[in-house]
């Protein structure tokens, strides 16, 4: 057996088990948040949702960085997909969402100060209305009927942002108290 070869201490599993453990456990707040708390839009043609899914998604990619958001934000939300009649959305969300948890933890692992959360979470809009435009339009066959869903995606990352940008300070205190967090 060659000396190079890497073996893992009991430290680097026991962090590898708990960061599986929270990104699980972030992935099903996401999902429960978006199930749970929904509102159908009565004036978009293609029966748009607004939810809050996007604020455990928020807070996951900010407290525990771009791989949690991601994989929390793309499983959680396309599970919720799958599970509640949008099945044809579902890959679409996977990607659209997984890149708005990967950008906002991208964001925030290298500047963790309130400018740059406002930042994160601006991208993640774009992402969001950009995203599911192109996705809409591809679903619908159609370059018009994808604008009327753009005022329930700003709303939901919007309110979901607000609430992010509130409870985000205490959130990080307690995590790196806990030692959830390096």
């Amino acid at each position: 057996m060659s000396s190079k070869t890497k073996t893992a201490t009991p430290a680097s599993s026991s962090a590898h088990i708990k960061s599986i453990a929270i990104t699980a456990i972030c992935l099903v707040l996401v999902f429960v948040f978006t199930a749970l708390v929904n509102i159908r839009l009565p004036f978009a043609p293609n029966g748009g949702l607004i939810h809050l899914g996007n604020l455990p998604l928020f807070v996951a990619a900010i407290l525990f960085g771009k791989r949690t958001g991601m994989i929390a934000g793309g499983i959680g939300m396309a599970l919720f997909d799958l599970m509640s009649g949008w099945t044809l959305w579902a890959p679409f969300t996977l990607v659209i969402v997984g890149c708005m948890g990967l950008v906002v933890g991208a964001i925030a692992e290298k500047h963790q100060t309130f400018p740059f959360y406002l930042l994160a979470l601006v991208a993640a809009c774009a992402i969001k209305i950009v995203g599911y435009y192109f996705a809409e339009a591809i679903i619908y066959g159609n370059l018009i009927v994808p604008i009327t869903s753009i005022p329930g995606n700003l709303i939901q990352v919007g309110v979901a942002a607000v609430i992010t940008l509130v409870i985000i300070h205490p959130l990080r205190l307690a995590v790196e108290h806990t030692g959830l967090r390096k």
